[in-house]
């Protein structure tokens, strides 16, 4: 692709029928059984895995939303299928979401990737970042905007457990505020890379009780607003490239308005191609 520009038409212009012939992978919507991953659909030892962390290539056989330029859902992909760079570069697009909670205090809560990670391991980050699955309770109907940030509210539920332990007690589904929605591609290791539509969800935990999983975090530290740009200028740090074009664009504006977040909500897809 000679520029971002070329790119991002190319997405633009790729119809559903056009994803689902050049990815015939994916499973066409009517066909999605309800199932969050395609079991059996990887093998530890393909060569894209060597030296990869069995746990992590598991989760490779779960099913992402595959999407198109506006956010409609087209069908399911393997999260395998969904961040090879290959696809990523003819177009192959999935749905994604990006937790950034704050304590009694103000502070963020940020995580160091594990080492065990496929994508983007050892750097720092957001809360949690993930991916709703093709599944009835995270897909959201109709495409309604609605209807799918409640399915990714859910699925930030599922992934907040998940990889921190954090019970649902303690991140009721109502306090997750959406914020905006964000188009974004970054390659992580040559292979792999990620393409996503990023639903942004802040959320208030006074004293949420961590229980961090080794396979996922290998760190956490909760940070003010100086703090993290603070570890912004420190050159032995690497972040997500996510997270660093969210705080860039958007977080240390809101930072200070997290009980006016109503104010800064917005509808509409930021391409940032």
């Amino acid at each position: 692709m000679s520029s971002s520009q070329s790119y991002s038409d190319l997405v633009a212009n790729l119809t559903k029928d056009q994803i689902l012939t050049k990815f015939p992978d994916v499973v066409k919507l009517s066909q999605i059984t309800g199932s969050s991953s395609s079991i059996g659909s990887t093998n530890i030892s393909e060569e894209i895995f060597q030296g990869h962390d069995k746990e992590q290539i598991k989760l490779m056989e779960e099913l992402c939303i595959v999407l198109d330029y506006n956010d409609n859902a087209i069908g399911a992909g393997t999260k395998k299928l969904c961040h090879i760079m290959d696809n990523i570069e003819k177009g192959l697009l999935h749905r994604a979401f990006s937790v950034f909670l704050f304590n009694e205090e103000g502070k963020l809560l940020l995580q160091q990737r594990a080492s065990e990670k496929i994508t983007f391991a050892d750097m720092w980050t957001n809360t949690c970042c993930s991916h709703p699955l093709a599944i009835p309770n995270e897909l959201g109907q109709n495409n309604d905007l609605n209807s799918c940030i409640n399915g990714v509210k859910f699925a930030a539920q599922r992934k907040l457990l998940q990889e921190l332990g954090i019970e649902s007690i303690d991140i009721p589904i109502d306090d997750f505020k959406f914020l905006t929605r964000i188009h974004y591609k970054a390659p992580s290791n040559g292979i792999w890379g990620e393409h996503e539509i990023d639903y942004i969800l802040i959320i208030k935990s006074f004293q949420p009780k961590l229980n961090p999983n080794p396979n996922e975090v290998k760190d956490l530290k909760y940070v003010d607003s100086i703090e993290l740009k603070n570890m912004f200028k420190d050159s032995n740090l690497k972040f997500t490239p996510w997270f660093k074009l969210i705080c860039e664009n958007y977080l240390f504006k809101w930072w200070d308005q997290l009980d006016n977040l109503e104010n800064f909500t917005n509808n509409e897809i930021e391409h940032l191609l």
